[in-house]
């Protein structure tokens, strides 16, 4: 069955209940104490694993277009990197508002150099600020090749994002390896794209 727009936008709705219903369930969570001990900590590692989601979803996207022969799904791609770049907003200001405190903001500085992890994450979150805000259709016309040589860094927060997830947590377990690994298969699911990349070079 070929996808139909009126497919496409039922599909956007989902995806856009699939997003807010676990800012719902948080929000929940933290009225009726859910949370454990060090609510922070929990808050921090929810909206982060959730941007990890959305991230691996926008991945999923182009080559699962491209393998099911159905071109309209690229029209969600913008709808779930801009979720990412939400809930990766969220997970950073749930790092400086509940970690730092509100009046010790400006000791992010300090962090990021003392925290090599914390500079993953800040360069993930910059790089996705830079998607988002060039991601409307009449600036991909305006900047033409450039667009697509800007949104090529999503496949470079695929690499830095599960290293952060991995390096900031205090114990090995295999929740963020699990991301990880998902990210490396999706990042190998598009070889052919940078091989053609390379050859262009």
């Amino acid at each position: 069955m070929r996808l139909t727009l009126q497919h496409i936008r039922i599909l956007k709705g989902l995806l856009h209940l699939l997003a807010v219903l676990p800012l719902a369930w948080l929000f929940f969570a933290v009225h009726y104490g859910w949370l454990s001990a060090d609510p922070a900590k929990d808050i921090q590692h929810f909206t982060g694993r959730m941007a990890l989601k959305c991230l691996l979803v926008t991945l999923l996207i182009s080559p699962l277009a491209k393998y099911l022969k159905q071109p309209l799904l690229i029209r969600v791609r913008r709808l779930t990197g801009l979720w990412c770049f939400a809930w990766a907003s969220l997970h950073l200001l749930s790092y400086i508002f509940l970690e730092l405190g509100i009046t010790q903001y400006r000791l992010l500085g300090e962090e990021i150099i003392h925290r090599p992890y914390l500079t993953l994450g800040i360069a993930c979150w910059i790089i996705l600020l830079a998607l988002a805000a060039t991601s409307t259709r009449k600036l991909q016309q305006w900047m033409g090749r450039r667009w697509q040589t800007l949104h090529n860094g999503v496949y470079l927060v695929a690499i830095l994002a599960p290293i952060h997830y991995i390096w900031s947590v205090k114990i090995l377990s295999p929740l963020p390896l699990l991301y990880a690994g998902a990210a490396i298969l999706l990042l190998i699911w598009r070889y052919k794209t940078f091989r053609q990349w390379f050859r262009r070079r």
